[in-house]
């Protein structure tokens, strides 16, 4: 469709800095002030037709979903896999959207990584995700994806070498990541 909107996804953390703020106090009618994107790197194009590997820890998919979505809006077919990292199924953000366009979609393949608590019919144990995970689930090397990795620090630097390791070319894997900006007094 042709709306122009802003989706805004929020994590609460109770010693965040910002999100009980958008959890708790901002209502509807209140004004923001967003700004953004600002780099050019952290972007899929609908140019793009490579097969492109997206791996995200925990709420580091609020970018990649961005990316599924102007996929599926431009009538894209550029092959695309996620393997998701979360903690339990419960913190799977985006869940139900996800299946469907994986179940809907021969192109877009949707990999989940449980951390703690698997569901019980999940074929591996909870663990985080490692060479055999990613050999097995992503695009091979010799295909050269560009691969998106989005979630705190430790995370991407891990699946970025994880992903390096497996044989892509570092110059293909791009990444955001988050984390602490400090303690509070």
């Amino acid at each position: 469709n042709s709306e122009r909107r802003v989706e805004l996804t929020v994590e609460r953390l109770l010693n965040g800095e910002v999100s009980p703020y958008l959890t708790q106090e901002l209502a509807v009618g209140d004004r923001l002030e967003l700004r953004g994107p600002i780099g050019g790197w952290f972007v899929w194009r609908t140019q793009q037709t490579e097969p492109i590997q997206l791996v995200a820890g925990g709420s580091g998919i609020v970018p990649l979903m961005a990316m599924i979505r102007s996929r599926a809006l431009a009538g894209s077919t550029a092959p695309f896999r996620l393997l998701y990292s979360v903690r339990e199924r419960q913190a799977v953000f985006y869940r139900e959207e996800l299946q469907a366009l994986s179940d809907h979609d021969r192109s877009m393949n949707l990999t989940y990584a449980y951390t703690r608590v698997a569901p019980k019919d999940w074929p591996r144990p909870p663990s985080r995700i490692d060479a055999a995970l990613i050999a097995n689930t992503t695009w091979p090397s010799k295909l050269v994806p560009t691969c998106y990795v989005c979630g705190p620090t430790s995370f991407v630097e891990s699946a970025s070498r994880l992903l390096t390791s497996s044989g892509n070319d570092p110059e293909k894997i791009r990444t955001e990541r988050f984390g602490p900006t400090g303690e509070r007094q």
